[in-house]
C-alpha cells in the first residue's frame, strides 16, 4: 500500500511535466500539490502498517526527484523562457533538478536525518518555486511577473535554493511522529509552523490575494524560521 501511494506521487509528477510542456503551469502546480499529498500519506501509511522496505525508500526518492525536482525546474525553465525569451538563461533553473538529486542522494545515506533534516527538503523547495510560478501564470500583470526576466533574480534565487538543499543547516520536519515530546523544540517548531500557515491564510484572505501566496509565504517563512533557530542556537 505505501509503495502504491508513492507510485501515485511519481505519476502526478510525470503528468505535471507534460502539462508544463503544454504551457499549463497552473495545472502542473495542482499536480505537484497532489504529489505532495501522496508523499505525506505514503509515510503515514508505512508507519501505521509498519510496512518499511528498502525498495520503498528508493522508490520514494525517485518519485520525489520527478515531482519535486524535475517538475519545478521545468516550470521555472518555462517561466523564464516565456518572460525574457533568453534561451541560455532559461536553463539556469534546471540546476534545481540536479541539486534535488544530490539532496535526495545525501538524505538516503545520512542516518542522522531521521527526525529532522539537514538542508532544505526537496518538497519544500518545490513548494516555493511551484507556487511562485503558479501565481505569475495566473496573474501575469502582477508586480512579481517581471522578476523572472531579471538575470540577477534568476541566478540569485536558483543559487540560494540549490545551496540550501545541500547545506548542513538543521531544518525541522513537518511530520508529527511518535516519540516526539510535546515540550521538545522540534514539537514547538512544528506547532509554530502551523501557526504561520494559519496567519498567512488569514492575511491572504483578508487582502483578497490568490491562495498560492499562502504556500509561497509559508515556506519562505519556514526557511527563515530555521535560519533564526540556527543563529540563536549558536
Amino acid at each position: 500500500m505505501p509503495n502504491t501511494i508513492t507510485s501515485m506521487n511519481l505519476l502526478c509528477g510525470a503528468i505535471g511535466v507534460i502539462y508544463t510542456f503544454e504551457g499549463r503551469p497552473d495545472i502542473a502546480f495542482m499536480l505537484m500539490l497532489a504529489a505532495a499529498l501522496c508523499d505525506f500519506c505514503d509515510g503515514l501509511c508505512a508507519r501505521m502498517l509498519n510496512a518499511f522496505s528498502p525498495i520503498g525508500k528508493e522508490l520514494d526518492s525517485l518519485a520525489d526527484l520527478v515531482s519535486f525536482g524535475i517538475l519545478p525546474a521545468m516550470m521555472m525553465h518555462g517561466l523564464v523562457r516565456e518572460s525574457c525569451g533568453c534561451h541560455v538563461l532559461s536553463f539556469v533553473p534546471l540546476l534545481l533538478a540536479v541539486f534535488s538529486a544530490l539532496r535526495l542522494a545525501k538524505f538516503n545515506i545520512d542516518e542522522s536525518q531521521t527526525e529532522n533534516f539537514m538542508g532544505l527538503a526537496t518538497p519544500a523547495c518545490a513548494m516555493i518555486t511551484g507556487s511562485f510560478t503558479y501565481y505569475i501564470s495566473v496573474y501575469p500583470q502582477s508586480l512579481m511577473a517581471g522578476w523572472p526576466s531579471n538575470p540577477f533574480f534568476i541566478i540569485f534565487s536558483t543559487a540560494i535554493l540549490c545551496a540550501l538543499m545541500v547545506s548542513r543547516i538543521p531544518m525541522f520536519s513537518m511530520k508529527f511522529k511518535k516519540g516526539v515530546k510535546a515540550g521538545s523544540p522540534q514539537y514547538k517548531m512544528r506547532i509554530a509552523f502551523i501557526g504561520v500557515f494559519c496567519v498567512c491564510s488569514v492575511l491572504v484572505a483578508l487582502l483578497g490575494l490568490n491562495w498560492s501566496l499562502v504556500i509561497l509565504l509559508t515556506f519562505i517563512i519556514y526557511v527563515i524560521m530555521n535560519l533564526i533557530n540556527l543563529l540563536s542556537t549558536k
